[in-house]
This record gives structure tokens, C-alpha cells and sequence, in this order.
């Protein structure tokens, strides 16, 4: 993407395919009610064959008005992920040579934008050295949701393994560093954007709206929506959400504002696809996968 207020949008991919049980992954969901839209979802979102959603773990490098913004920073490495054997202890992941080899180098970071604080999202803010968790892009400053980092940080009071542990070795260091600015929606860190609320998958979730005068705006929403399946069944809340409720009230306003072509959603799990647009079928509506600039692939 180019030609727009200086903006650019990346993928490093930390995983890929997740794959969970659709019915596992969405519990109000079947395949029988995506049948229609089959040709849509088979193969890269939902496996039809073994009843697998299929999903992608990564972050996206947002360049805008001269600054690096990155969002979401995914699995890590050496952590203790027990209860996802895909997660644990990994080593030797290629995570910081494909932003290497993106043009992007640890410490030419100035932002790390945190949706919100699930192990998959903040996995890569730290990195071990000499047996100590230690900020991986030192000259960042870290933006995580107040009330996000208020309700984690007391959940971790009582249960210190509580998200897998994350909030012990993924979060606590770079606040420990002075490297975090708890932020609300509202607020703007750079010229063009905006961080909004996406409350109900996490209650302190929030997204980035990164606004154009040319073309369509963009939107980093998170885990709004994991899956386009939920564009065509936004009522299937993910087994993961705080308000399962909440989210499908959140889902639905992202939904309806893309659908009016001026708004393309970035979700942080959308695989095969730089970005979501949606296309409004009477009273339902239909995932458009595209490019950064809106077209259709």
C-alpha cells in the first residue's frame, strides 16, 4: 500500500496454519450452516474435510507518518506454553529475521501496539537473554489499554499463571523497563490515528483506526473477529470471549461500518488475505478479501 499519507501495512507471520475444531473454536457454529458459502472458506479459513477453522498467529508493521508501528507481537519464543504444545518453549522461529528481511530491525520499532493481552499477542514483547526476560524492541514504547492492563494485572495477583503465564514474562518486563504508556480510547500516538474500543473478546480490548483522506480507512480490530466466517455469522463468538455477548455487539459495528466502503478490517488471525472488506447481502453480509487499497482479490 502506498500514496496514502505515507502509509505502508506488513504481515510477519509467527504461525501458520493454527488449525482448532470449528464447533471447538465457535461452540454456536457448523459446517452445515457455512455450506452455502463453501467455495468462499474451504481451504484457507475452514478445512470442510476434518472440520478445522484455520486461522493465522501475526503481527502487522504499520508504517505512518514516518513512525513504525508494530501491532500485535504473537507467540515468542522459550516460553512455558504447556497447555498449547505448539507454543511451548518454541525455538528457532524465524520471527525476527522475516522483520529483518521486512526492512525492520528491533530497535527501529517505536511502537508496539497491544490489542490486548493474550498470550498469542504479546509473546514477542520480550525475549530471553542470560536467563532474563528482557524488552525485544528497547526503544519502543509499548501501548496497552488501561483497563486491559488494569484487569490483567489484577488477575495475575491472585493466579500468576493465569493467560499462560504471559502477563509474568511478556508484559510485567517492559513495564518493569518504564517502556509502556497505558492508553484510552480516543487518544491518538501518531497523526491519523485513533485507538478505539472493541470490547467483549477481552473487556478491555481496543483497535487502531489508522484514517485516509484517499481510499478507505483502516482498522486493526484485534480479535473483533478471528475468523471471516463470523462476517457471514457474527452471532458465533469465539469459546475465548470475556462477553461473548458483548462481542457480537462489538463484531456487528465493525461489520456494518465496513460495509459502507469506507472502512477495510485488519483482524489480527485473517490468513491468505492483507485485509477484510464487507459486501451487504440484503440483510445479511459476505466477507471481500483484498488488498490494503480495498481491491477485491
Amino acid at each position: 500500500m502506498s500514496g496514502r499519507n505515507e502509509m505502508s501495512v506488513q504481515k510477519i507471520i509467527d504461525l501458520d496454519p493454527m488449525e482448532i475444531p470449528l464447533t471447538t473454536f465457535f461452540p454456536a457454529a457448523s459446517l452445515t450452516a457455512l455450506e452455502g458459502e463453501r467455495a468462499l472458506f474451504d481451504g484457507a479459513h475452514v478445512d470442510f474435510a476434518t472440520g478445522m477453522a484455520r486461522i493465522a498467529i501475526q503481527s502487522h508493521v504499520l508504517r505512518v507518518d514516518g513512525a513504525i508501528v508494530l501491532i500485535d507481537t504473537c507467540v515468542g519464543e522459550h516460553k512455558d506454553r504447556p497447555l498449547r504444545p505448539t507454543w511451548n518453549r518454541r525455538s528457532g522461529t524465524d520471527f525476527l529475521k522475516q522483520l529483518d528481511a521486512a526492512g525492520h530491525r528491533p530497535g527501529d520499532i517505536d511502537f508496539v501496539f497491544c490489542t490486548h493481552l493474550h498470550a498469542d499477542h504479546v509473546g514477542w514483547n520480550t525475549r530471553l537473554d542470560s536467563g532474563h526476560w528482557v524488552p525485544t524492541f528497547p526503544n519502543a514504547r509499548y501501548l496497552a489499554g488501561k483497563s486491559e492492563l488494569a484487569n490483567w494485572r489484577k488477575a495475575a495477583e491472585t493466579e500468576p499463571e493465569v493467560n499462560h503465564g504471559s502477563y509474568r514474562d511478556s508484559v510485567l518486563p517492559v513495564l518493569d523497563a518504564g517502556l509502556v504508556d497505558e492508553v484510552s480510547p480516543g487518544e491518538g500516538f501518531v497523526e491519523g490515528t485513533k485507538i478505539i474500543p472493541l470490547p467483549g473478546h477481552t473487556l478491555g480490548q481496543i483497535g487502531l483506526e489508522v484514517r485516509s483522506g484517499q481510499g478507505p480507512d483502516l482498522l486493526f480490530c484485534g480479535d473483533a473477529i478471528h475468523s471471516p466466517v463470523q462476517v457471514s455469522h457474527p452471532e458465533w463468538s469465539s469459546f475465548l470471549c470475556d462477553d461473548p455477548a458483548l462481542a457480537v455487539t462489538t463484531r456487528n459495528g465493525l461489520i456494518e461500518r465496513a460495509a459502507r466502503g469506507d472502512t477495510l478490517l485488519m483482524p489480527a488471525h485473517l490468513r491468505a488475505a492483507p485485509a477484510l472488506g464487507v459486501r451487504r447481502l440484503g440483510e445479511r453480509h459476505q466477507p471481500v478479501f483484498c488488498d490494503c487499497e480495498g481491491k477485491p482479490l
